[in-house]
């Protein structure tokens, strides 16, 4: 039996401004339950489900890397809170290479975090 060896190639590392978000109209368009590739935002979620919003600037649909979907690693905002997301939304154009946390009103979350680390997490 051959052993195949695998090459695998660091993706970028972006630095961001993290902040956070609640699925409620004052946050989000009309249909705050529903993100920006249409999944739909069960009504008990929370920081646990690890849903993400990008700005623009750093989606694919608009010359950016990752794409919806995407799963990325986050690093830098909290030893609760850092680890793997998924790319679901998109934030509001006036915003640039920034990142959204979905948490629930209940979780009573403020974030605003400076120089927050996010890498695309290869495909195996």
């Amino acid at each position: 039996m051959v052993k195949k060896k695998t090459l695998l190639t660091r993706s970028l590392t972006y630095t961001v401004t993290a902040t956070v978000y609640e699925a409620v109209a004052g946050q989000t368009d009309a249909e705050p339950f529903v993100t920006a590739d249409n999944s739909r935002i069960k009504p008990h979620y929370g920081t646990k489900k690890r849903w993400m919003a990008l700005s623009r600037d750093l989606l694919k649909p608009w010359g950016g890397k990752f794409a919806f979907g995407d799963k990325v690693r986050v690093r830098g905002l909290s030893p609760k809170l850092d680890g793997v997301y998924t790319v679901h939304d998109t934030m509001n154009r006036r915003h640039h290479h920034c990142m959204d946390i979905l948490a629930h009103p209940s979780e009573k979350l403020d974030i605003f975090t400076k120089g927050v680390k996010i890498q695309k997490v290869a495909a195996l």
